[in-house]
């Protein structure tokens, strides 16, 4: 087997839980992390897709739709309906309310991601989010697996998936973090080029973090 996946000295400090072992996911656009993630749910590991919950819990949780309303206005939300467009323009630009947004709603979503993953019961479950590392989720999970892929590659994905033109996507690579500074903070990192070494290498993947989970599952028991 290629070296795609490959062990790399974490400089992050892992959140210590003595429950589920949980194993965050992440990886720039085009990267296909939500392939690796489809994968290891065929698998039967349970996933969390953190942008999509964050999505749900939003619209649907009365706590944080009363801290949202709290700090950003009535306006939040238009007949009972998240206001998308209103939030947008509001933290668009500006640091300060984006960072206002994150910090309302990062929390209510690994409080969400907390409680689901005690109910599960696959060998591991995995968090998949974009921006793991950018919303310090990295310090609330066990392991962290980045998905890497050359940068040409990722542009060609994008664009086909997405409809953007080549400076859109790259405009948004270079507003993310870089992979080598992915790997450096990841306990494992896979790269994807092919579909048919992808599922091979996340096999390889899954009986690795299987093991960990029972390593870290024993030390629970001591």
């Amino acid at each position: 087997m290629a070296e795609d996946i490959k062990c790399i000295a974490a400089t992050s400090p892992f959140y210590i839980n003595i429950g589920m072992y949980k194993v965050g996911i992440t990886g720039g656009i085009g990267s296909g992390k939500s392939t690796v993630t489809r994968i290891l749910e065929n698998l039967g590991v349970a996933v969390y897709i953190a942008d999509d919950r964050a999505k749900w819990l939003m619209a649907n949780d009365k706590e944080l739709r009363n801290a949202l309303v709290a700090r950003f206005g009535k306006d939040t939300y238009l007949d009972g309906e998240l206001n998308r467009a209103y939030l947008a323009e509001r933290v668009f630009s500006n640091a300060t309310e984006l960072s206002a947004l994150n910090s309302i709603v990062h929390p209510a979503v690994m409080r969400d991601f907390d409680a689901w993953a005690e109910r599960q019961t696959s060998p591991y479950v995995v968090i998949e989010s974009a921006i793991l590392f950018e919303a310090g989720l990295d310090d609330r999970v066990d392991c962290v697996v980045s998905v890497l892929a050359p940068e040409e590659l990722r542009i060609e994905r994008a664009m086909a998936r997405d409809g953007a033109t080549r400076e859109e996507i790259e405009r948004r690579i270079a507003n993310q973090i870089s992979d080598d500074e992915r790997s450096e903070r990841s306990k494992y990192a896979i790269v994807n080029i092919t579909l048919e070494e992808l599922e091979e290498d996340v096999e390889q993947l899954h009986r690795r973090l299987a093991y960990d989970s029972q390593s870290h599952n024993n030390r629970a028991d001591e």
